[in-house]
This record gives C-alpha cells, sequence and structure tokens, in this order.
C-alpha cells in the first residue's frame, strides 16, 4: 500500500519535530506528516515531578520566537484553557514542566500532520524517483505501508545513557532517572535501605531532592555522587545565554571540528548544570535534615567517578566502587539501589541502516550537518536530509535547547519549500563572536 506523496516526512514526533509541525501547519500547500510509534504524545513522564518548573522561558514553546501569532502558541493554549488572567498575575516566566507538556500534548492531538502509532521500520533512497521511501508500521494492526517523501527530518530524540559499570547490572535495583517516577515506588514497597543517585544535572538534582523529601516515610539513607568537581548550576546569566542564540550557533559550525569539540567539553554549565531554585530547595531541604536529627544519614561526593559494580548476593543491592578525582583513592560503597542520572546520548535510528552508505560521517560516527541543519550526503541522493537535537557537535549548545526549536524548524521549511516563508532572525546576540572586525 503507498500513500500520496509528500514534501517532508519528519520521524518522530518530540518538542522539536511537533514545533515543525505547528509551523508547517501554516503551509496548506505543503505536504507534511509526522510519524511517532507511541501511542500518544509524552515528554519525560519519569521525571515529570509536579513541583519541577521548565528550564527555559515560556517564549521558548513550538513557534512564539517565530511566530508569535500562530495559533500553536503556549499563549493561546492558556486561552484555549481559559488560564490567561491567572498566568498573567502568577508572573512566572518559567512554567512548571507538567503544564509545558500538557501544552505539547495538546497541540500534538490536534495538528492533522502528526500520526501517533506509526512505525517507521525502514528508509531508503529511491534514486529512480528522487525520493525517500519510508515503510511504515501500524503498532496496533501491524499492517505496512509505503510513504514517499521529497525530504526527510529525524527528530528521534536521545537515548538513556547509562555507564558501562552499571549497564551490565540494569534492571529493579539499578536504572536510569528517566524511570524514576516509575520505579520509586516499587523500591519503596521493597523496603530498599539506602538509595544512591549518581550524576549531577538537572535530573540528578530533582531525584535527590525528591529522595530527601520522602526520607522520613521511606526511611531510605540517600547518597548523591558526581565525578564533577562539585554540584554546580547551570549558566543562566544573560550573556552567556547569547550562547544558546542562532547568533553563536553559525559562528560554532563555522569552526573545524577538533575545535567544536573542545568547546563543546568546556561549555557543559551551558546545558548540563542545575538551576539556582532547585539548588537553594536541596540545601533548605538538607539543613531541615539538620534540625531533626533523627532522620537517615545523607551523604553528598563530588570529585567521585563511579569504577565498577556489581551485585550484592541475594538481591540485596548494589557495591559500587570509586575513585575520588584529586587524590585518587578508591573506595567501596554498598547501596540498596542506583539511580544513574548520567544523561542522554544521540542515537542513530534503526530505520536508517539501508541507506547509512549515503550519509556523510565524521570520524566519531556522528552527522556531517551543515549550518542549515541539512546532513551531508552522497551525490546521487537530492533529497533533503535534515535533523533535529542531533548536531550538539556542529551546533553547540544550543542544539537541545528548546529556545532553537522554532528557529530551527523554520530554517528546514524555508530550505525545503525554497523560499523565506518563516522571516529568520539575524540580530540575536549583543556579542560578536570570532575575531575582532575592527573598524
Amino acid at each position: 500500500m503507498s500513500e500520496p506523496e509528500l514534501d517532508l516526512a519528519a520521524v518522530g514526533i518530540g518538542p522539536f519535530n511537533l514545533a515543525l509541525s505547528a509551523l508547517a501547519d501554516e503551509l496548506p500547500e505543503l505536504r507534511f506528516a509526522a510519524f511517532d510509534r507511541r501511542e500518544s504524545y509524552d515528554w519525560h513522564p519519569g521525571l515529570m515531578f509536579d513541583w519541577a518548573s521548565l528550564q527555559v522561558g515560556f517564549l521558548a514553546d513550538l513557534v512564539s520566537l517565530i511566530r508569535p501569532t500562530s495559533r500553536w502558541s503556549f499563549l493561546n493554549y492558556l486561552v484555549e484553557h481559559d488560564r490567561m488572567y491567572p498566568f498573567y498575575i502568577a508572573e512566572r516566566f518559567h512554567v512548571p514542566r507538567r503544564e509545558y507538556a500538557d501544552y505539547c500534548a495538546w497541540a500534538a492531538a490536534r495538528l492533522p500532520g502528526c500520526h501517533f502509532g506509526t512505525e517507521v521500520t525502514e528508509v531508503v533512497w529511491q534514486e529512480d524517483r528522487e525520493r525517500w521511501r519510508l515503510s511504515l508500521r501500524d503498532t496496533a494492526t501491524g499492517v505496512t505501508r509505503h510513504q514517499l517523501a521529497r525530504h526527510l527530518v529525524l527528530g528521534v530524540g536521545t537515548q538513556p545513557a547509562l555507564p558501562e559499570p552499571l549497564r551490565r547490572l540494569a534492571g529493579e535495583r539499578v536504572f536510569h532517572s528517566g524511570e524514576y517516577l516509575h520505579r520509586i515506588d516499587a523500591l519503596a514497597e521493597a523496603g530498599a535501605r539506602e538509595i544512591t543517585v549518581v550524576g549531577s544535572g538537572q535530573s540528578g538534582a530533582e531525584v535527590f531532592l525528591d529522595l530527601l523529601r520522602r526520607q522520613r516515610a521511606a526511611g531510605w539513607a540517600v547518597s548523591w555522587l558526581t565525578r564533577s568537581w562539585g554540584f554546580a548550576p547551570l549558566d543562566y546569566s544573560k550573556l552567556v545565554l547569547e550562547y544558546t542564540t542562532p547568533a553563536y550557533m553559525r559562528y560554532f559550525n563555522a569552526l573545524p571540528p577538533e575545535t567544536r569539540d573542545r568547546l563543546i567539553t568546556s561549555q557543559w554549565q551551558l546545558y548540563k548544570g542545575i538551576d539556582s531554585e532547585t539548588i537553594d530547595l536541596i540545601h533548605q531541604e538538607l539543613y531541615d535534615h539538620l534540625l531533626d536529627g533523627d532522620r537517615p544519614p545523607v551523604t553528598l561526593l563530588p570529585a567521585t567517578a563511579v569504577l565498577g559494580a556489581e551485585a550484592l548476593p541475594d538481591g540485596g543491592g548494589v557495591r559500587l566502587t570509586t575513585r575520588h578525582a584529586d587524590t585518587e583513592r578508591e573506595a567501596t560503597r554498598d547501596t540498596g539501589a542506583v539511580v544513574a542520572a548520567t544523561g542522554y546520548a544521540a542515537r542513530r535510528p534503526d530505520c536508517l541502516a539501508p541507506v547509512e552508505k549515503l550519509i556523510a560521517w565524521d570520524e566519531h560516527g556522528r552527522y556531517d550537518v551543515s549550518e542549515g541543519h541539512r546532513v551531508a550526503t552522497a551525490p546521487e541522493v537530492t533529497g533533503g536530509l535534515f535533523v533535529q537535537n542531533a548536531e550538539l557537535h556542529t551546533h553547540g549548545a544550543a542544539a537541545p535547547d528548546l529556545g532553537i526549536g522554532a528557529y530551527r524548524s523554520a530554517l528546514i521549511l524555508n530550505a525545503v519549500t525554497g523560499r523565506e516563508v518563516f522571516r529568520i532572525p539575524r540580530s540575536t546576540a549583543f556579542q560578536t563572536f570570532g575575531p575582532d572586525p575592527g573598524r
């Protein structure tokens, strides 16, 4: 079975391809569809704490930084839910994370271009037609159909990353923080006496805070380890934030690959730190712990890397081997469970296997991505292949930032249509990145 040909097909429906879908909805002449194997939209449900806020302002919604008058804006979502005046009075620039997730789900359920329950199992380049051919499997019926598209956008997101020592023990007692809210009640019921959090980004901080708040009821000790020098804050100062703007992204993309890799390593506090509000809440909880005097111990260990992990006998937990970065001393620590807040890694979709040799990869197996977010391909591939949030190595810290979603989608749609259907902002930073141009 084949469907009418598309101008643009999108694989995956996370926040970024959802932004693409929202902007594409303004172009009735564009034949567009996005596909996702999930039955409906969700966004980090395992970390959807009631009290957590988005780390970026509400203007970093699906469309507003490019098309603030769109009916898919966050403000219009508030109007349709009759919450505009309460929001106005609240004066909240950083909205609750669950509200942002509900906003995205609201848009995903209404955008005609979004098709859930549809898995893209294979992508091939059909040279005689000069089209991408997608094999689409209906997850409910198993029926497969085919779809031709002139251009393709990959927005499959990243996958949870467990360091090798913990990967071998993944299961009920060792799991990624992305599963936290799905697993924590079972640990409480099993009577875990100590839980260790590994990793000090925002997710690790939120998990640690939640474990502290549950401590009286659950009675567990809590430990928090990070290999970083400290539990460091996200750098949210204004001029540093300009490193997540289109201006810096363009500059970064033009740098040599080895320079880009060095900068990404040094700029980790732009996208891996903890927001100051969460740090303050943790410190308040630790101070209350000090006043209580009768709660189980809490241990924070910065500059401490996990070297090894082994299961304790009879399912009793995990023994961690650690090393302190400054002193290089090793130690062992027994714990009932480990929550690994160890981040996410880019993944190569299985559906690309038939066309891997047509795609340009760098020496580390990453996409070779141009400033316009187009992946370099073999000469015979005349259709565009674009990526969303798979170009940290070529576009810098802005790549995973929600504030770049509408901008990147606008660039892609302009390229696909061959004209500037969306005005691209050029003045996005006060700083001039690069050498002094002189006067």
